[in-house]
């Protein structure tokens, strides 16, 4: 038995700039954190010659070609594993909640996999391997920030060059900043749970028309790692909020009648900036709130459930093995 346990991550700069469409132009970069809440894939040999998959549904099958699910259909062609095996996953938060899931689990069953047959994955081997699978099998309208960030771990400034390299740099802060930017970070769970896709495949469609706020966007996330590296914590929730206004203008469906109240809200409370995480559309608010703040502003959103958080060091890890 194998399992594999893969952290989720929060964004703070430069979403979006990870698409093909605009990196192919000139090169993106994103700045973001893994963080303490994981996915985890347990991987073992099924007594019958048969694939048995345990997620929100379970499928027992006999042919690699029936299996559903799609990210676990191409991990198990990708690795050749074909039969005779038992893939069972559980997460620490519900999926469709903008925290990067789908490839927190793509990394998650690819390490497990390749565990299973004594393969040893780099965290660089593991990324582009669910990048692979996602963008290049799939189709998926996605980025490449959340598969390297669940590789690797971390906050880091990850690059995205437009000859599809992807280069990703830790955020090298004086003592105890990443600290107290923790300190100042809120996460709100707003109850609503939504696919990616259709709100990236609009922001795709307009990508034309957005071209100067992707670039503002890009610069953001150099502005974020600057401020981070001088020890200007305090810097950072302006940024956040110019950078959702930015986001906000991308696509419909981004924000919402109640995120902008609530939004609104923290910040007549003092949070000084702020972001749906992910796509948008639902799923997490990640306020910026000065220490003083903290408890006015949670408690004018008491309706919205707060998760507590840590950053992770650590990427995608196997936490046991069994023979």
């Amino acid at each position: 038995m194998i399992i594999s346990r893969t952290p989720f991550r929060i964004s703070f700069a430069g979403g979006g700039t990870d698409l093909a469409a605009f990196y192919q132009r000139t090169p993106g970069a994103v700045v973001s954190s893994a963080i303490n809440k994981y996915m985890y894939v347990t991987v073992n040999r099924y007594f019958e010659d048969k694939i048995i998959l345990k997620y929100s549904r379970t499928e027992l099958v006999s042919r690699l070609a029936d299996v559903r699910h799609p990210i676990l259909r191409a991990c198990l062609r990708k690795t050749g594993l074909t039969r005779g095996i038992e893939i069972t996953s559980m997460a620490d938060v519900v999926g469709g909640t903008g925290l990067g899931s789908s490839s927190s689990f793509t990394v998650g069953v690819l390490h497990a996999l390749h565990a299973y047959k004594s393969e040893f994955m780099t965290a660089e081997e593991l990324a582009r391997e669910a990048c692979e699978i996602e963008i290049e099998r799939l189709k998926e309208p996605i980025g490449k920030q959340d598969q390297y960030i669940a590789a690797y771990g971390g906050a880091q400034f990850t690059e995205f060059m437009s000859d599809g390299r992807v280069r990703v740099d830790p955020l090298i802060c004086p003592v105890g900043v990443l600290e107290e930017l923790r300190a100042r970070l809120i996460l709100l769970y707003t109850g609503i749970r939504r696919k990616a896709g259709p709100i990236l495949r609009r922001a795709r469609a307009e990508f034309d028309r957005n071209e100067a706020v992707l670039d503002r966007m890009r610069t953001l996330a150099d502005e974020t790692r600057h401020e981070l590296q001088a020890g200007r914590v305090d810097s950072v929730g302006p940024i956040l909020h110019e950078g959702w206004e930015l986001k906000k203008s991308l696509a419909h469906g981004i924000t919402s009648s109640d995120i902008d109240d609530a939004y609104r809200t923290a910040l007549r409370q003092g949070a000084t900036g702020g972001k749906i995480v992910g796509a948008g559309g639902g799923g997490f608010l990640l306020l910026f709130c000065p220490h003083r703040k903290r408890s006015r502003v949670t408690s004018a959103l008491r309706g919205w459930r707060e998760i507590p958080f840590d950053f992770e060091p650590e990427g995608s890890k196997i936490i046991y093995v069994s023979k």
